[in-house]
């Protein structure tokens, strides 16, 4: 049984839910969202949204949380949106944007210049005496995840001295060098 796929998603106001075709469509301020579901049942309720599973069939049971948890993080997406903060660690790291074109300074012999989709929206702090810090935000959660995996791709924080880019708050593993 599902604990997760059983819990109604509350709908805030503003943001409207339509169930056409298999397809759950989810309109807000900072965007619209849609996504194909399959083997479970999504209705729209007074003020929330409830996904069943009209049989108990293997994939109806994996899929009935998986659904739940898609349509929550649609609703919070197209309501207040979802950020992912990186930060560079290294001496000469660095990172500036224009617009949507990310220009990234990680040690390498170039440049790294990174075009950046359109739904996300790009933004580089860099204070003094403080490591650079790239945020992206968008009202889609699964490409924000993408973009930043893709950027700390580049070059992974390694676990020596901890230079890379990696997530802010992430806590790294670290190995201790060579014994004298």
């Amino acid at each position: 049984m599902s604990r997760i796929g059983n819990n109604p998603v509350a709908i805030p106001q503003g943001v409207t839910i339509d169930v056409k075709d298999n397809v759950v469509t989810v309109k807000g301020k900072l965007g619209e969202l849609s996504q194909k579901f399959e083997s479970v049942e999504i209705t729209v309720g007074d003020g929330e949204v409830s996904v069943a599973r009209p049989s108990d069939s293997k994939e109806a049971r994996t899929n009935h949380g998986l659904y739940r948890s898609l349509v929550k993080n649609m609703v919070e997406g197209v309501s207040q949106g979802w950020t992912k903060q990186l930060e560079l660690v290294g001496v000469g790291y660095r990172a500036s944007n224009q617009g949507q074109k990310l220009d990234l300074a990680l040690g390498f012999s170039h440049n790294i210049v990174m075009d950046i989709a359109p739904e996300v929206k790009v933004e580089t702090i860099s204070e003094k005496g403080k490591n650079p810090v790239i945020k992206l935000t968008s009202h889609d959660k699964q490409l924000v995840g993408q973009v930043a995996a893709k950027i700390r791709g580049y070059r992974k924080p390694e676990p020596y001295k901890g230079k890379g880019v990696k997530f802010v708050g992430e806590v790294l593993r670290r190995k201790a060098g060579k014994s004298a």
